[in-house]
């Protein structure tokens, strides 16, 4: 087989004006793709995918693991989820113990027959195989989350959940990866909307909304959790590129008709076909991601601010 592939974002959304070095969102997307590629060296694609995800986590640059947004009482609730070629998914949802939601993800994919776990069962889980405990929220996470509750931020969740999801800037995390053995995988790691209403779960633990994986495909998906999960959207690139067979119109149609239906700022897109092709397309501001074969040079685009 050929070398192998991995292509990760940082997050789809309202980058522009964001307060910190952007240089850091390059090189935490730039790490990112090394860790993956490093764990294809002795591991497989489900390694790929956790150990790039989790940098990003660790990072607390995205809105996912150590940098997570707040929910409207203050709490710190994740969700995140992978897949592999081989039919194998799963997810965590409303989790708050696990400082890596994905490393979760991963042992309910390899320890448990289900394919979602949430809150405090899922929690539990991560306690007993001994995670690592996430820190508490964020410096940033605390001010914006004073900032939307004081009104500073105009983005009352349920009158404009949509509308304030758009301009509140970073979001999910993702990855997709082809190993040396044709496996592909996808994942995705969250700390959801800003602000959202307790126990609200996004699409980042669903497998075919935020991320799928089968023979032909991985797609990760990023944006409104919402008009994701309704469209079922990762699964619908996997339909679609089985009929064209080319990636870069798969993910060009789809977001188009995600625009048409659901408005602009509403979803990004990550694939990677089993013939090594890669594509990221966007509605939003920005969209942070890179790509990278072993052996080969990082490229980095989608965050023109």
């Amino acid at each position: 087989m050929g070398r192998p592939v991995i292509a990760v974002h940082g997050g789809a959304g309202a980058w522009r004006g964001l307060d910190f070095d952007y240089k850091l969102v390059y090189d935490a997307i730039e790490e990112s793709i090394v860790r993956g590629l490093e764990a294809s060296r002795t591991g497989n694609c489900i390694d790929m995918i956790v150990e790039s995800i989790a940098y990003l986590e660790d990072s607390g640059l995205f809105n996912a693991g150590v940098g997570s947004t707040l929910d409207y009482i203050g709490n710190v609730l994740m969700d995140a989820g992978l897949m592999t070629s081989y039919g194998k998914a799963a997810g965590v949802a409303s989790v708050s113990y696990p400082r890596n939601p994905i490393r979760l993800a991963r042992l309910i994919l390899e320890k448990t027959p289900h394919v979602i776990i949430s809150g405090p069962w899922a929690d539990d889980i991560a306690r007993r195989f001994s995670l690592e405990k996430h820190p508490g929220p964020s410096i940033r996470a605390q001010a914006m989350w004073r900032d939307l509750k004081s009104g500073k931020i105009e983005s009352p969740w349920v009158k404009a959940r949509i509308e304030s999801a758009k301009t509140l800037g970073y979001d999910t995390v993702g990855a997709v990866a082809l190993d040396s053995s044709g496996c592909l995988a996808a994942g995705a790691s969250t700390g959801g909307v800003a602000l959202k209403l307790p126990g609200r779960v996004g699409d980042s633990p669903i497998p075919g909304a935020g991320f799928y994986a089968d023979s032909n495909i991985a797609v990760s998906a990023t944006g409104i959790g919402e008009t994701i999960i309704l469209s079922m959207t990762s699964l619908r690139v996997a339909n679609l590129y089985a009929t064209l067979g080319i990636l870069d119109n798969t993910l060009r149609i789809i977001v188009e008709e995600h625009t048409r239906r659901w408005g602009p700022g509403t979803l990004g897109l990550i694939a990677l076909s089993f013939k090594g092709e890669i594509s990221g397309y966007y509605n939003t501001e920005a969209m942070p991601w890179g790509y990278a074969r072993l052996g080969e040079e990082i490229r980095i685009l989608g965050l023109n601010v």
